[in-house]
């Protein structure tokens, strides 16, 4: 006798219905309702900067993508902020690029630096596109430190959220932001 399980993990949700959610090429295509870091910072000039604060205090960050079976995968990474876009980078072929190249979707939390929290938590998520286009890829690379020793993949990450979590007199403190819609605040004692 065979069990069915009815209950699906929450990854496997259904996509909303649309034009938009349609896959290109085998690449997933959500971008309704997404955001470039510069409207986040047009659209909530408040929080923004203290979010790139955090994500520019530490290199290293933890990025969340998600492997062909839709389990979640975490892998370290770094951004950088290069003109409107909130930007990542990877060695050719690695896995959390073939994630992102397969299914767009991402979360982002920043380091947090120490136990404190002193200047808060940042957590970002949306969809990554892959940057193709020679003439952006030249001007990614040119923003760069340093060359990368080989090919690469460049990602613009467009946004869905993004939230703060701060610790104020003794009251956690969430701020968080979607966009078109106004910055809430929630206070924990």
């Amino acid at each position: 006798m065979y069990v069915v399980s009815l209950i699906r993990p929450v990854w496997h949700r259904p996509r909303r219905a649309g034009p938009s959610s349609r896959p290109v090429d085998g690449v997933r295509c959500d971008t309704g309702g997404m955001a470039t870091w510069q409207d986040f910072e047009q659209q909530a000039p408040d929080l923004a900067p203290a979010v790139r604060a955090r994500f520019e205090a530490a290199r290293h960050h933890v990025l969340a993508t998600l492997r062909p079976d839709g389990a979640p995968r975490v892998s370290g990474t770094e951004v950088r902020f290069i003109g409107a876009d909130l930007t990542l980078g990877s060695m050719y072929g690695a896995v959390k690029a073939r994630d992102l190249r397969r299914d767009r979707r991402f979360a982002l939390h920043s380091n947090p630096a120490d136990a404190t929290m002193a200047d808060g938590d940042a957590k970002l998520a949306g969809r990554a596109l892959e940057i193709t286009d020679e003439v952006e890829l030249t001007a990614y690379e040119s923003e760069l430190p340093t060359a990368p020793p080989g090919p690469f993949h460049a990602f613009r990450l467009e946004l869905d959220q993004a939230v703060l979590t701060t610790v104020e007199e003794g009251v956690l403190v969430i701020r968080s932001w979607r966009p078109g819609e106004p910055v809430t605040t929630v206070r924990r004692d």
